[in-house]
């Protein structure tokens, strides 16, 4: 308990602490939260009372940021708002601990990498110390490396939680998932053999983008370019001759590659249909260099005259304009970069069968090398055959990445699993641009951003993953007599979660596996995303619990970074759109970036976060939950912001203005009892408060009902240090009882009715603080008490000027400055002072001037209407003795 102070006049219901300090209050108000469950979600409800949030489930790969505790704020924020105005929250939170991300932490942090081949180890422990080189890391079985992922993953959810309860998140806790647990993999999987049951899932083999460090083929959505160096080289085609060689006799056609490695899988030159300067050898052969392969030159609006020599060597597959250009123009598939991102090592049947003598030793001279050492090899042996024209020119240019990956990317064939996401359907495309217009975006124009993705979309939505820790795709495929799948038949589980590698499907046994007349398992797991844009299917309880399905879906925000729009957003809408027929969310709160000090965005990849922990610290040099969430909370949706610790300065001396100014106003004798006895309210410097006041909580309400929290939050604390600094400085005398009762209780009326205001307005931005200051006079939780809003705050046929407390307080501030410069002290008696102010400003002065004498100390005021500034005209001070 704490010892009450000033225990003469503070209330008996109010209990004051000796010295109020931030410090202890986020441990302190954790605790209490979760057992009092402040922000548990009632069950027993109805649609209309709920306001559900799809919340983010961060990635679960190592320690989270400052811009996770940015973001995650803002959602908050909303949530504390939604819940003081009457709504039964829905605020669940889970994490995203399958794929990629989490393989690689666990490569790393254990020192060890999964082969399939290697047999399970019951008792296998890693090493104590994980190798430098990831060529030492040992080798496990996929079973064993699933199990270190899921130890290893719920460790960091355990510290992931930790931070974002010292942030002050208002999540109900019991609703915490994981993308990788039962519940998710089954829910995935049943969605998945939903969009494959109702034709929006198939499988084909088609050219897709590969990285090779991964060993998986990536997303549309996946890829950045990256500037890289490169290099130009001038190759020619000579015509076929009528011996099939080349006819070196004839003009060449010029080309312009960066990648020369990939004339062994050459299998057109295109040129623009009106590009005059090829149209006449449209339809007629070349012969390629070193390798002696005949290929046709065709005509494509894609190719661009003005780029290189207006002609393009069109490869089987050097990037995605190819793989267009392969199936617009139907042409034959010559691949030679595997999967490895090395040339195969055999002589490819087109270059065997070459006329050309040494086309087979030409190819055996590079097979098996990487891309990048092929590049410089052929180089060297164009330069040799004399088929390269002048120079190579070294160049930079942007080149496809996996956006985690540390390599290019290759295109290569292999069967894949797709989701239809409208990138070859038009009436697809429309269907989900409408979708997106059924939501309300926060900031209105991130809209423009998701429609310019879904316009641009040039194939569906990959998801399958040749990876290990991830949802299994739950298929088995039936082997004929020759031990060839059968694709277009695939076995489905009879229940679910399923694990085809470890699992036998009904009416086979293990024994039958991979072996002719048996069964083989699909071997590819879901990508993350495709569990991901599950989340208001996992949440909400779909095809599990309909009844609470119906109740929070669909959901009515969805919060994220605006940069996700393409991935998380949009798959989000593909999927509630195929499986539920719906958008997923009412509204989409897009937030921004944290940007370093040279206005680059944070992130883990770059190296330039901020550990949250730091500045998390109550006690300095950090600045506490309530300093950071006032930081967060200035940013609006959508806005990219600067990490900024002055910011967050300001916040914890906000925090300790609450507390100080709060404690000095209880201490008085002001109690709950008080709140909005507004016909005690006698003062017009109170009611001008409370009038201005009233102005406050329309603007701030507003301004939250439009997620417009950064405007209502600064309204809110304009007002409450117009509040502290002016209105409170001047009552002091009044409140103390230096006027009367009468005055006094005003006084106490209005600071009590103002201070519970400020209270609930701050609670969503500030929730340690506020909650601690509820406490000290008020029974239940800041949180749970109703958002201002309906009460009045006016006095009935009260007509005061809200800016009367404005002109008042400017009146005293010019009375101090005169003080200062006068070089005396603030507590010095002025015996007379003439103030010369505008009309409005003296009757501000008259109305309020026993509170502006005790103020400012002054025995005699005198005023005059003059000027337009006020003005001190004259002014003595009382001897001191």
């Amino acid at each position: 308990m704490n010892t009450p102070a000033f225990s003469d006049s503070t209330h008996e219901s109010v209990n004051l602490p000796d010295k109020p300090a931030l410090e202890g209050l986020r441990d302190k108000w954790d605790a209490a939260w979760s057992e009092q469950n402040v922000y548990a979600f009632d069950v027993d409800t109805d649609r209309e009372q709920v306001y559900s949030i799809d919340t983010p489930p961060p990635t679960a790969s190592g320690a989270l940021h400052v811009g996770h505790v940015f973001s995650y704020t803002q959602t908050d924020i909303i949530a504390r708002y939604q819940r003081m105005n009457g709504k039964n929250v829905f605020y669940p939170l889970g994490w995203d601990d399958n794929g990629l991300p989490t393989e690689r932490r666990v490569q790393n942090f254990y020192g060890v990498t999964c082969d399939p081949s290697q047999h399970y180890d019951p008792d296998f422990q890693p090493p104590e110390k994980a190798p430098k080189n990831s060529r030492d890391f040992v080798k496990i079985s996929r079973q064993n490396f699933i199990e270190l992922c899921e130890k290893l993953s719920a460790e960091d959810e355990k510290v992931f939680e930790d931070l974002f309860r010292s942030t002050g998140l208002s999540v109900d806790w019991k609703y915490t998932y994981r993308t990788i647990d039962d519940d998710s993999r089954a829910v995935s999987q049943r969605a998945f053999l939903t969009d494959l049951k109702n034709g929006h899932a198939y499988s084909q083999d088609a050219p897709t983008m590969w990285d090779v460090t991964f060993g998986t083929a990536v997303a549309q959505a996946e890829l950045e370019d990256r500037e890289r160096e490169g290099a130009y080289h001038k190759v020619k085609f000579f015509p076929e001759g009528a011996d099939g060689l080349a006819d070196t006799s004839a003009e060449p056609i010029i080309i312009l590659t960066s990648r020369p490695e990939l004339i062994p899988a050459v299998v057109a030159l295109v040129a623009h249909p009106d590009d005059e300067r090829y149209a006449s050898l449209f339809g007629t052969n070349v012969v390629s260099p070193l390798f002696g392969v005949s290929v046709e030159v065709r005509a494509h609006e894609l190719a661009k005259s003005d780029k290189g020599t207006g002609i393009a060597m069109v490869c089987t597959f050097g990037d995605l304009t190819d793989v267009t250009w392969w199936r617009e123009l139907d042409l034959p598939t010559r691949a030679v970069i595997n999967r490895g991102g090395r040339l195969n090592l055999e002589v490819p049947e087109w270059i065997a069968e070459s006329p050309k003598p040494d086309a087979k030793a030409n190819y055996e001279a590079l097979a098996g090398k990487t891309t990048f050492t092929a590049r410089k090899d052929i180089a060297q042996m164009l330069v040799d055959s004399g088929d390269l024209i002048g120079e190579i020119e070294p160049i930079t240019h942007p080149v496809p990445f996996y956006e985690k990956g540390d390599k290019p990317l290759e295109v290569v064939t292999s069967r894949q699993w797709y989701i239809r996401n409208g990138g070859r359907s038009a009436e697809l495309r429309d269907a989900l641009i409408a979708r997106g217009r059924e939501i309300e975006w926060h900031p209105a124009y991130m809209r423009s951003r998701y429609e310019n993705w879904v316009e641009n979309l040039h194939g569906d939505w990959l998801v399958s993953r040749q990876r290990f820790f991830g949802v299994p795709i739950p298929l088995w495929y039936r082997l004929d007599a020759d031990g060839q799948p059968d694709y277009e038949n695939p076995i489905v589980p009879e229940s679910l979660p399923c694990d085809p590698i470890a699992e036998a499907p009904a009416g086979f046994t293990e024994d039958q596996r991979d072996v002719p007349g048996g069964f083989t398992a699909d071997p590819d797991v879901l990508d993350t995303w495709a569990t991901s844009s599950l989340t208001p299917q996992l949440l909400g309880g779909w095809s599990r619990d309909e009844e609470f399905f119906d109740k929070v879906f669909p959901f009515d925000l969805r919060p994220q970074g605006h940069d996700i729009i393409r991935t998380w957003l949009f798959s989000t809408v593909v999927r509630a759109n195929s499986l539920n027929n719906a958008a997923p969310w009412k509204h989409a709160g897009l937030s921004g970036w944290i940007l370093d000090p040279d206005r680059k965005k944070m992130s883990k990849s770059k190296g330039n976060v901020v550990v949250p922990s730091d500045i998390l610290g109550e006690a300095k040099p950090g600045f506490g939950p309530d300093a950071v969430r006032y930081w967060a909370a200035s940013a609006k949706l959508g806005a990219d912001t600067a990490y900024d610790v002055t910011q967050m300065q300001i916040g914890r001396r906000l925090a300790m203005k609450l507390l100080n100014a709060s404690k000095f106003a209880l201490a008085q004798g002001v109690h709950a009892g008080l709140i909005g006895q507004l016909g005690a309210v006698t003062h017009d410097l109170d009611r001008a408060l409370l009038a201005k006041l009233a102005d406050v909580v329309e603007q701030a309400g507003t301004h939250m009902a439009a997620y417009d929290y950064a405007h209502a939050l600064r309204v809110t604390e304009s007002f409450f240090w117009e509040f502290t600094d002016d209105y409170v400085e001047l009552v002091k005398d009044r409140s103390y009882g230096g006027s009367g009762t009468d005055d006094q209780v005003s006084a106490h009326v209005t600071l009590a009715t103002a201070l519970d205001v400020l209270l609930r307005l701050f609670a969503p931005f500030t929730p340690f603080v506020t909650e601690e200051v509820w406490s000290w006079w008020r029974t239940g939780s800041v949180h749970r008490a109703q958002w201002p809003a309906d009460e009045a705050l006016s006095h009935p046929g009260s007509s005061v000027d809200p800016e009367l407390l404005a002109s008042v307080a400017a009146a005293l501030t010019e009375i101090r400055r005169t003080k200062t410069e006068a070089k005396v002290s603030q507590k010095t008696e002025v015996a007379s002072v003439t103030i010369q102010a505008p009309a409005s400003v003296v009757s501000a002065i008259k109305a309020a001037e026993g509170d502006l004498t005790a103020a400012g100390r002054i025995k005699s005021l005198v005023t005059e209407e003059a000027g337009e500034e006020i003005t001190i005209a004259d002014i003595s001070f009382v001897e001191q003795d």
